[in-house]
């Protein structure tokens, strides 16, 4: 069967649309407070427009025992479709609850040698097929053409539902601003704020009031907030008897926070109640820019701190009591060869290192080379933030550090940090574009 599938494949130009349109919300007013070289290039980020959906089918004929359908548009592009697929995705009200999206058919029930008993086509919009038990299913164009399963209309659709694409930057980095208030009020200003936090990796909100539970507010305008052991939100100011070392007014190295979980929180606010007059300066530093950097200049680095599990421990009593352990790789890499995150606390680093001895020092070279990047003046970004002033980064991505500042009798630095998965940040990112930008 595939024998013949491939030599027709050979002989046929698939479907591929390699359209790709970028849209720049505005509605009389600018909702960036400041324009930079980098919003300027890409910085502010709408999700690429999905396939051209107006294309009409030309015909459609089934291929290899019926195992496949083929349909070809009338822009002259084709399309392969295999009938087990077809069966399973049936959209008719046996086989799919469209008040929720979800599909009933059970797999048991599915037959996966199936093929179509006849098939045609209705208006050059609609593909009706009659299956071997005389079901009958029935297929819209544009749903067809948007499920192409050409690898470029599928990298087309990954880019569409994921937002895959990043802007990598280093010291030149001018942060891109959103008014808090528009973005509690205004869907494009919550679409740019998020969309440019997916691309860039960072965004400040600017102009909250000076008082805990602002970030309660954003949660809600996501969705909800991540609840960890230090709890919903956290207080970062100097204390006694410190339960971690951001609760104290000493220098805080470049690192992701919650390493020690098995599923970091993807996305940390910081909201500045009260700044230091001196010291207490934030830094920043694209973690994934660094690291293709390192593997520029050190592949065997690089393999290293991406294959090595590292374990990392917190213990302690906040929210609640507990003990945290886990092993993660400083440099986590997806299926796809693709840095997906970043894990590094040296704070949290245990003691317990579950490798083998010889393994160690060239594991320490590794890492050192990795840090020594980071804190390089052509990758990190300085600033201060101001009261008011809200910083929300993607925490797979950027290492976080602070500067040293002088305790005193009274609290001098008050922040309060918030987390939030990237999942409920991508949902409401997809339920804002449907909304700002009328896509389904």
């Amino acid at each position: 069967m595939w024998t013949a599938v491939g030599n027709y494949l050979l002989r046929s130009k698939v479907y591929q649309d390699c359209s790709c349109v970028s849209l720049l919300i505005q509605k009389g007013r600018s909702i960036i407070t400041r324009s930079t070289p980098l919003q300027r290039s890409a910085g502010l980020v709408q999700a690429a427009q999905p396939f051209n959906m107006n294309a009409r089918i030309q015909k459609v004929e089934a291929l290899d025992a019926n195992h496949f359908v083929c349909i070809h548009w009338e822009d002259g592009g084709k399309s392969l479709y295999p009938s087990v697929w077809l069966r399973d995705n049936c959209q008719c009200p046996d086989c799919f609850l469209h008040s929720a999206k979800a599909r009933k058919l059970p797999f048991e029930d599915l037959d996966v040698d199936i093929g179509v008993k006849d098939i045609t086509l209705t208006d050059r919009k609609k593909v009706y097929i009659i299956w071997p038990n005389e079901h009958t299913s029935e297929f819209e164009a544009e749903w067809l053409k948007k499920r192409c399963f050409s690898e470029q209309a599928r990298a087309k659709m990954r880019e569409e539902l994921f937002l895959p694409e990043h802007e990598y930057w280093g010291s030149d980095l001018q942060f891109p601003e959103i008014s808090f208030e528009d973005v509690l009020s205004s869907d494009e200003s919550a679409y740019t704020w998020l969309s440019t936090l997916k691309k860039v990796g960072i965004v400040m909100l600017t102009g909250a009031a000076t008082r805990p539970g602002e970030l309660v507010k954003l949660g809600k305008r996501i969705g909800f907030l991540r609840l960890t052991f230090y709890g919903p939100t956290w207080q970062v100011q100097d204390k006694m008897d410190a339960n971690n070392v951001a609760y104290t007014t000493g220098k805080l190295n470049f690192h992701t926070d919650y390493p020690v979980l098995q599923h970091p929180p993807g996305v940390q606010f910081l909201h500045c109640i009260k700044q230091t007059t001196t010291g207490g300066e934030s830094e920043v530093v694209d973690g994934f820019h660094v690291s293709r950097k390192l593997k520029q200049q050190n592949p065997q680095a690089f393999q290293i701190l991406s294959s090595t599990l590292v374990d990392f421990t917190d213990v302690g009593v906040d929210y609640c009591d507990f003990s945290m352990q886990s092993k993660q790789k400083i440099i986590q890499i997806n299926d796809r060869g693709e840095m997906d995150r970043i894990n590094y606390n040296n704070a949290t680093r245990d003691t317990v290192f579950d490798i083998s001895a010889e393994k160690v020092q060239p594991f320490y070279a590794a890492l050192k080379e990795f840090v020594n990047l980071l804190n390089s003046a052509e990758y990190k970004v300085t600033y201060k933030m101001k009261p008011g002033d809200i910083v929300t980064f993607d925490n797979w991505r950027i290492l976080h550090g602070r500067g040293s500042y002088q305790s005193g009798k009274e609290i001098t630095r008050h922040l309060e940090g918030a987390y939030a998965d990237w999942d409920v940040i991508m949902s409401r990112l997809r339920c804002l574009r449907k909304t700002v930008l009328n896509k389904n």
